[in-house]
């Protein structure tokens, strides 16, 4: 699986009410979380996310409290990757679940960019920026599954097919 789009870069601990606010969560609406995704700390995220972004952060991406719903609203508001030093175990597994790729990468705040247009090979973990490869963690085994079949509910239809 290779992705490619330009960066939107936060910083450190980015949790989940941050992602999706909780006075959004009675909602269901894919669409709906996209419009308030991340903002707290960027009003216009929505905006910017709709042509296909992908994340860059720091540690602890997606800490806090194990709602869905923040993986919900990174895709649906346009995120195609998201790039981090390191995530909150509990949101990875909601990502992959929701068939939204994660890459970690160890100083990707030091080395990548606002703006920057990155390419990422989600099963190396390769990422290509500014000429340059850097080497993160890619997915692989059964959850590059659950992400080639958009989701564990398409990947549990194809395997019980």
């Amino acid at each position: 699986m290779i992705v490619e789009g330009p960066v939107l870069k936060y910083g450190d601990k980015i949790d989940t009410d941050i992602i999706i606010p909780a006075r959004h969560l009675k909602y269901t609406d894919p669409a709906y979380l996209a419009q308030h995704a991340m903002e707290p700390i960027d009003p216009e995220f929505y905006k910017k996310a709709s042509k296909g972004v992908i994340i860059v952060a720091g540690k602890v991406f997606g800490m806090g409290s194990s709602r869905e719903q923040a993986a919900i609203a990174l895709k649906a508001a346009g995120v195609k990757v998201v790039i981090a030093e390191s995530f909150a175990r509990i949101f990875y597994r909601n990502c992959i679940n929701n068939g939204l790729p994660l890459i970690t990468l160890p100083n990707a705040t030091k080395e990548i960019n606002e703006g920057d247009i990155v390419k990422v090979n989600v099963e190396t973990g390769e990422v290509q920026v500014n000429g340059r490869t850097l080497k993160g963690k890619g997915i692989s085994g059964m959850a590059l599954d659950i992400l080639k079949s958009g989701g564990i509910m398409e990947y549990l239809k194809k395997v019980s097919a």
